[in-house]
């Protein structure tokens, strides 16, 4: 229980942990590192002597502690500085000002994230950073959802931080000029955290609410910031849209119900509202990107009565215009659905042909399970047994893992 409770408590505080020791100390590997070493601390001790009353309090203190004593082995300096930190009076280890002021929590969040999202970064090294120092993913999580090894990723985080040391990059918002520029990796990483939320990659539960609704709440902010950017609004229009469906997604077990088989009654039309309200607001300024198209999608779904009214057609034309703008395996599979379901599952198939020879993909399990459900509805038994088989083999969740084999016990194999 405890140990739950520490983990509800990391995701819920990491970030401003962070903040508060980036704000004081600057550099984000070594404020990693003692955060982390206080959360290890955290978990041998609070078994024994109980969650603190201000478990962010007691976090800062020790990951501060950890960072003076590093100052201190460094040099003659660090120890000087390190000890006249340690003499200033706290409260519990947190600095008065910033830190305790109302509302601060949203700003050291969005801070991390842009801090995170640093130009001298490439793309892919800003998302994978900002997945584990903001959104509390574990390696393996970012790992699965770039479809690359751990240790890959690992290095990659590793490289990262020391290049933001190298570049001097400092707590702080970018300026006016230099906001934009960031943008597109700041959607990216709420988008992938909503992903990873909404469908976890492993555990137990199909589900990680918590990760879905702090996406979206980071989109928000990033949307009360640039109110007139069409690819956040698009972005922010996209989760609202799909979030509308998750108390339809899951059973009274909490296995994965099908698009086809949720019962849309349940779906939150509040939600449906307002990201339809938010697409068509952004729509006719012109620039359509890809968190628009998607949005677009989610909407025709959201607009159907039921899943036999779906606009397939309209679907697979959007997802044509999508695989031009974004293309990505995850793409080609959507699109391959839809155009399965609009022109036959013959045509759909022929579009996952190529995804079969991409390394990327041998191990990724929705290709299978993509394919085996395409191939059942052509009528090829067999075939469609052997993907759903290798499907359950592959994924990481037990939710995934469980519908794909009752799949394939309706056919009988």
């Amino acid at each position: 229980m405890v140990q739950r409770t520490l983990a509800d408590v990391w995701r819920r505080e990491a970030p401003h942990v962070l903040g508060a020791l980036l704000r004081r100390y600057g550099d984000l590997g070594d404020c990693e590192d003692a955060a982390q070493e206080a959360a290890e601390a955290a978990a041998s001790q609070w078994p024994v002597e109980g969650v603190p009353d201000n478990p962010r309090a007691w976090l800062i203190r020790v990951a501060s502690r950890r960072l003076i004593d590093r100052a201190r082995a460094e040099s003659a300096r660090a120890r000087r500085e390190a000890l006249d930190l340690a003499r200033r009076p706290d409260d519990a280890g947190v600095a008065p000002g910033a830190d305790e002021v109302p509302g601060a929590e949203v700003d050291d969040t969005t801070r991390l994230l842009f801090l995170c999202c640093h130009p001298a970064l490439s793309r892919p090294s800003q998302v994978a950073l900002s997945l584990r120092a903001v959104a509390g993913l574990s390696v393996a999580q970012i790992a699965a959802a770039y479809l690359v090894p751990v240790r890959t990723m690992t290095q990659r985080l590793s490289r990262a931080r020391a290049t933001l040391r190298d570049a001097g990059a400092r707590f702080a918002m970018p300026s006016d000029e230099e906001l934009p520029a960031r943008v597109a990796a700041v959607l990216d990483v709420c988008h992938l955290v909503f992903t990873e939320g909404y469908t976890r990659t492993s555990g137990e539960a199909l589900v990680d609410v918590e990760l879905a609704e702090e996406a979206i709440r980071l989109t928000r902010q990033v949307h009360v910031a640039l109110p007139d950017h069409d690819e956040v609004t698009g972005a922010l229009a996209l989760m609202l849209l799909t979030h509308a469906r998750l108390p339809a997604r899951t059973d009274s077990a909490g296995d994965l119900v099908p698009l086809a088989e949720q019962d849309r009654s349940r779906w939150r039309r509040g939600l449906i509202a307002e990201g339809v309200a938010l697409l068509e607001e952004t729509l006719p300024r012109g620039h359509v990107g890809r968190y628009q198209i998607q949005a677009a999608i989610a909407a025709v779904h959201a607009e159907a009565s039921t899943y036999q009214a779906t606009d397939w057609m309209q679907i697979s034309v959007l997802y044509d215009m999508l695989s031009r703008v974004a293309p990505a395996p995850t793409v080609t599979l959507n699109h391959a659905v839809a155009v399965a379901m609009a022109h036959g599952p013959t045509v759909g198939l022929a579009l996952l042909d190529p995804l079969l020879t991409d390394p990327a993909m041998q191990g990724h399990h929705r290709l299978y399970a993509v394919r085996a459900h395409l191939l059942e509805l052509n009528g090829d038994v067999e075939a469609a047994a052997e993907n759903y088989r290798r499907a359950a083999q592959v994924t990481t969740s037990l939710p995934e893992q469980r519908y794909l084999n009752r799949r394939l016990r309706r056919l009988g194999r």
